[in-house]
């Protein structure tokens, strides 16, 4: 899995589950990013934090936000807390695995997922 055009800031505030506020690349002017996780992420985004953001806004520009919030670093390592990430890396691996285990799915519903036949 590889991010299209990442840039670094630093993480300012979480107002909510899903924005945050940081500033990119030492800039005054404050960015609203969303945030790919709704856990509480407490202990990783603190006021000052480097954080790596996704520039998504050529993927869809009816977006709110510019940006995805995708990383931040810790103790010096970077830990990614795209909660969307996994579910993608075990997709392309098993994709690679020449197996014919993952299925289309989808139920009448909006949404559309993958089950994996093993």
């Amino acid at each position: 899995m590889k991010y299209d055009k990442i840039v670094e800031a630093i993480f300012i505030e979480r107002p909510n589950r899903f924005i945050a506020r940081v500033k990119i690349d030492g800039a005054e002017e404050v960015e609203l990013v969303h945030v790919k996780n709704t856990g509480r992420c407490r202990e990783l985004l603190l006021r000052g934090a480097e954080v790596i953001l996704e520039d998504c806004i050529e993927k869809n520009p009816n977006r709110k936000t510019r940006y995805d919030l995708i990383a931040v670093k810790k103790n010096m390592i970077w830990v990614n807390i795209d909660s969307q990430a996994p579910n993608k890396v075990v997709k392309e691996w098993l994709m690679k695995q020449g197996d014919d285990c993952i299925k289309p799915e989808f139920n009448g519903r909006s949404v559309a997922d993958s089950v994996v036949f093993l």
